[in-house]
């Protein structure tokens, strides 16, 4: 995702000072640019690019930054930019697959204060919010939260209890969603449909709460992961298409492509308990062991019933390490 530096939010959307009841350009510095390179030989450059530019946040005196992992997954370089100016090194600390976290340490002095974790704040729908990139009131949405609600991406990943905001910002990733209060509560994620009842569907984004991250953050830190078992990881992309959960993709060497699934199977249970979502989907396969463990899948193609066997793995063993600075 690439920008530009003369783009602005509209001015009617964009946060103004007298609405908040805090500091409202100094929250907002707190908010990077972050542009990172990736080998082209990397695992994810030809899902993710090896180009990758969006924002992250400051949440430490010391230099470091939080932002959404797939920026910075395989990272082999990462330069972070202030809305005061300058750029300085980071380096990559750690990427959470669960939550979606990573983290990037500052190599350099960077003139802003952090921002405070909104830990424990309840957020909910109607509340208001501001996402942000890097770039100040111009580069960002005065929003709302529009839904907190289970969210299942198609690469085996699971949210409980997501948030969901609206305006979309254009350059949602990473960015930073900062409460009533001008404390961080989410990082922005991605861009999404979304729809409640009978409402039509529109554009938002989802973000990751924030709390989500102090039950991991010092495994983090010391071991670039969570300390626990990782999950199994198929390298199977699916979809929900109308009643059916439909295989979309296959990693080129993922274990579900190794053991013969196609795109168009459509997955009708986890050994022998029938899924009927997509979250229920990578819960079942998840519960069955870490990976390593084996997941039998009951797969329908054409008009036949088939058992495939998947050996898992833990999917950052196909990553490249970040390099030491």
């Amino acid at each position: 995702m690439s920008r530009t530096v003369d783009w602005e939010i509209p001015g009617e959307i964009q946060p103004k000072p007298g609405d908040c009841a805090f500091d409202l350009d100094r929250a907002l510095s707190a908010v990077l640019g972050l542009r990172a390179t990736i080998p082209e030989d990397a695992f994810t450059a030809g899902t993710l690019g090896i180009e990758r530019a969006g924002s992250g946040v400051l949440i430490r005196k010391d230099g470091l930054v939080l932002t959404i992992g797939y920026l910075v997954t395989e990272a082999e370089t990462i330069w972070l930019t202030s809305a005061g100016g300058g750029a300085v090194p980071g380096h990559v600390l750690a990427y959470d697959q669960e939550t979606g976290f990573g983290l990037v340490q500052a190599l350099g002095r960077l003139n802003t204060p952090p921002i405070d974790l909104g830990i424990g704040l309840r957020v909910g729908a109607g509340d208001r919010a501001i996402m942000a990139a890097e770039g100040g009131r111009r580069h960002a949405i005065a929003a709302r939260v529009v839904a907190r609600q289970e969210f299942a991406g198609y690469w085996e990943y699971v949210l409980d209890h997501a948030i969901f905001t609206a305006p979309a910002h254009p350059f949602w990733g990473g960015a930073g969603l900062i409460g009533a209060d001008g404390r961080l509560i989410g990082i922005g994620s991605l861009h999404v449909q979304n729809a409640n009842g009978r409402e039509l569907r529109r554009d938002v984004n989802m973000v990751v709460p924030i709390d989500l991250l102090p039950p991991i953050l010092d495994d983090m830190l010391t071991y670039g992961r969570p300390n626990r078992p990782a999950r199994p990881w198929l390298g199977l992309y699916a979809q929900e298409v109308e009643d059916a959960i439909v295989v979309a993709g296959l990693a080129e060497r993922g274990p579900a492509n190794k053991a013969g699934l196609r795109p168009g199977d459509r997955i009708l249970a986890v050994r022998e308990d029938p899924v009927a979502s997509l979250a229920g989907l990578w819960r079942k396969v998840w519960a069955g062991g870490p990976a390593g463990s084996e997941v039998v899948l009951k797969v329908g193609r054409d008009n036949e019933t088939l058992t495939v066997r998947v050996l898992s793995v833990d999917r950052t063993q196909f990553h490249k390490a970040p390099k030491l600075h």
